[in-house]
């Protein structure tokens, strides 16, 4: 048996969002206990994967190789506390694009589903948003909802989610990941 895969949203989960986006390096800065977290995923023996919207690229605001560089800081500073990413699937897409993979649309869960042949109803979907919750329900993935982020005002919004596991920072939903 493979080993299982977990896919996390990156903005708002793994690092601080902005309302002004992600542009570049220096600008992305983990939230503390996430990249322990994510070690301890690995060490457990998941796989993580990212799924993330990016639409900073199509609205002129950082191009794929600042993009790039973002990530290569993620997995820098992930590997220095003894983590890794399997796989970092992003969007680059604007939402007036009407593309197939923008979240809460499935395309990088297909993908996803199409290069691990995952069983993603066994699979956990950690994200921030109601477009997190939906993709995930939708594939169908197990969603969790973490209060980082967008988080806190998404379940004051929708307090129907109230129902979804949903944890302080991914610190806390990696222990109940971790403990199912």
């Amino acid at each position: 048996m493979t080993n299982p895969l977990i896919i996390l949203d990156r903005d708002g989960v793994i690092n601080y969002d902005s309302e002004y986006y992600i542009k570049s390096p220096d600008e992305w800065l983990p939230i503390p206990g996430s990249l322990a977290a994510i070690a301890q995923l690995n060490r457990a023996g998941y796989r993580v994967l990212i799924a993330t919207n990016q639409s900073g690229v199509a609205r002129g605001l950082y191009d794929l190789p600042m993009l790039s560089r973002i990530h290569e800081k993620l997995l820098n500073e992930l590997a220095s506390v003894g983590g890794h990413i399997e796989e970092i699937f992003f969007c680059p897409h604007h939402p007036d694009d009407n593309c197939d993979c923008r979240k809460p649309k499935l395309g990088m869960f297909k993908q996803i589903q199409a290069k691990y042949g995952a069983d993603l109803s066994n699979t956990f979907f950690i994200g921030d948003t109601l477009t997190d919750i939906q993709v995930a329900q939708e594939v169908p993935c197990k969603p969790i909802l973490v209060l980082t982020g967008k988080g806190q005002q998404t379940l004051s919004d929708h307090p129907e989610l109230v129902s979804i596991p949903h944890f302080l920072d991914l610190a806390e939903a990696v222990r109940y990941v971790l403990g199912q």
